[in-house]
């Protein structure tokens, strides 16, 4: 299942798992992690809630031009966030980096998590439920389109979700 290009790239929908697998998996193999978010968040010296507040595709722009400047040719584990997939040249660019791994979750189960985790600017509205119904359906099939391959994590750890990626991979610690 491994490509050309060694990256382990992670998507899938917020509240998945993507940055705390991610975490696990550079720390367990020893590669370099490259998180979209933070590297947007660098470039532009503010908070994810702050580039959201000058809308939302200035962030889908920076984003972008975050993904195209992380190298492929060596390991690493990239992180992206849950609407990198909104545009069909990143999922092309995800593919040149590597394996994409889709972290999945029942919609309950992403609703559950996402109510007690941190601030998501895309939830900032009157009815959260309501548009984490949307932006699901909006994105699943595009998860679909763009994975070689898919783990549901509703049920696992974060480490039982890394162990089952290396495991997929037969990549060894």
């Amino acid at each position: 299942m491994q490509k050309e290009h060694p990256a382990i790239v992670l998507i899938g929908f917020m509240g998945c798992g993507k940055s705390s697998v991610g975490r696990l998996l550079a720390r367990d193999l020893r590669w370099p992690r490259y998180d979209t978010d933070e590297l947007v968040a660098k470039e532009l010296a503010l908070s994810i809630p702050e580039i959201f507040a000058l809308g939302e595709e200035y962030f889908r722009e920076a984003e972008s031009a975050a993904l195209t400047s992380i190298g492929g040719t060596n390991p690493a584990v990239i992180v992206t966030g849950g609407g990198i997939v909104l545009r069909p040249e990143n999922v092309r660019r995800l593919h040149e980096l590597g394996t994409v791994i889709w972290l999945q979750a029942t919609h309950a189960v992403l609703q559950e998590r996402l109510a007690r985790g941190k601030y998501r600017p895309l939830l900032d509205t009157a009815d959260p439920a309501a548009t984490i119904a949307a932006l699901f359906a909006q994105r699943h099939a595009l998860y679909q389109e763009a994975a070689d391959l898919a783990i549901d994590t509703s049920a696992m750890s974060h480490q039982e979700v890394a162990q089952a990626i290396r495991h997929e991979l037969r990549i060894s610690c």
